[in-house]
């Protein structure tokens, strides 16, 4: 398949990303080699478009990756998918603006802030943007960013919602970042003064989620007919379950030596044997599930038919269920594998913060989204922007 080459290239890196987690923590961003050595790897160009030097792999492929990633470091892996998303929607954007972010390099970075920190005014050519937006993972390392940016058409006017491309140097990357989890990721703010954004560079939402955006007159693939909601919010959920394999793995090699003074060997013990097995279950749920989903909708577009609202509504059902799923499994694991698991040397402390940070991402709030998912099955639209 392609990008199968990709995978192999991040499965030889995880050793050394395990080893430099901690370092990524105290820099709270990912080091530079280390990015380079990601970089090098192929990862960000899997959702690229090949007339950019891209390779429009299957997302299962890219997300094989984010999955190992994380497994060796919550914050590599968080980086690695929510920047390594961002290709496919610049296929979104005019073929003027792709030029822009790729024509020089394409292994160029992009990342994001797609909370609305700033209003879009309209003037001759274009518009005036001025704002903060927060959060803007791996934002050191990257040389554009996409940004949640809506129109003000004037009093009475009916508003839009745009995202926008805006290139470094346009906007100042504020350091702000000190949480405590996910710390390697570098997530600061971005800060624009009033500055021109050429029409081009906006995006209009409304026909993305629609499949009518201008960049799929020139990016035909089946790859770029997926929805933005599904393959965003397993960009979140799929670092997640990445850090539960990871979590689970310390849990299992742990368990192997460990010895209680209350208990013996942990080996012995039932009750933590059986969880890892309960805790392996759930975890590779959320895996299988989330292929699945990838794998159906992949084909339907293949096939040249439109991917339906039921098949969205499931697969985002299944995406905030896999955060919550996941997180409830590594916990299981992390508060059965003794006091030693709080020292700082230990990596499955610093697994349980990341995941735990992770978690607080708005694309996990899951009621809502089942709530929708009723609502489809039951014969109703969807309630939730994200199906």
């Amino acid at each position: 398949m392609v990008g199968d080459d990709v995978v192999e290239k991040v499965r030889g890196l995880l050793p050394m990303l395990r080893e430099r987690s901690p370092e990524g923590e105290e820099l709270r961003r990912l080091p530079d080699d280390v990015v380079k050595q990601v970089k090098d790897t192929g990862l960000v160009r899997l959702l690229q478009p090949t007339r950019y030097g891209g390779l429009e792999a299957h997302p299962r492929t890219f997300y094989e990756a984010v999955l190992d990633i994380a497994a060796a470091c919550g914050s590599a892996g968080w980086v690695s998918s929510v920047v390594g998303v961002h290709p496919w929607q610049v296929g979104q954007w005019p073929d003027q603006a792709q030029a822009e972010v790729w024509g020089d390099d394409p292994d160029t970075w992009v990342s994001s802030s797609y909370m609305p920190g700033g209003t879009l005014t309209p003037c001759e050519g274009g518009y005036r943007l001025t704002g903060r937006w927060g959060f803007s993972s791996g934002s050191d390392h990257c040389q554009w960013v996409i940004l949640g940016t809506p129109v003000d058409n004037g009093e009475g006017q009916p508003g839009e919602y745009r995202n926008t491309l805006l290139r470094r140097g346009e906007y100042v990357i504020e350091d702000v970042w000190d949480t405590v989890g996910l710390r390697g990721t570098g997530s600061n703010d971005i800060v624009v003064e009033d500055l021109f954004v050429p029409e081009y560079r906006t995006l209009d939402l409304i026909a993305m989620f629609s499949t009518k955006a201008p960049g799929l007159e020139v990016n035909e693939a089946p790859l770029y007919k997926m929805p933005f909601a599904t393959l965003f919010s397993y960009a979140i959920t799929g670092p997640i379950i990445g850090m539960a394999e990871g979590m689970l793995a310390e849990g299992v090699e742990l368990t192997r030596k460990r010895v209680s003074k209350n208990w013996g060997k942990a080996s012995d013990d039932p009750f933590t044997v059986s969880a890892l097995g309960e805790s392996a279950c759930e975890i590779d749920a959320c895996r299988l599930q989330m292929f699945r989903n990838l794998d159906e909708m992949m084909a339907t577009v293949e096939s040249g038919e439109r991917i339906s609202v039921q098949q969205r509504s499931q697969a985002r059902r299944d995406q905030v269920m896999a955060t919550q799923r996941a997180i409830a499994a590594l916990d299981d694991v992390f508060d059965r594998s003794g006091a030693p698991v709080i020292m700082k040397a230990n990596p499955m402390q610093r697994i349980w913060r990341d995941a735990h940070a992770a978690r607080h991402h708005t694309i996990n709030t899951y009621e809502k989204s089942l709530l929708s998912w009723g609502h489809v099955t039951l014969g109703g639209n969807p309630t939730d922007m994200m199906v």
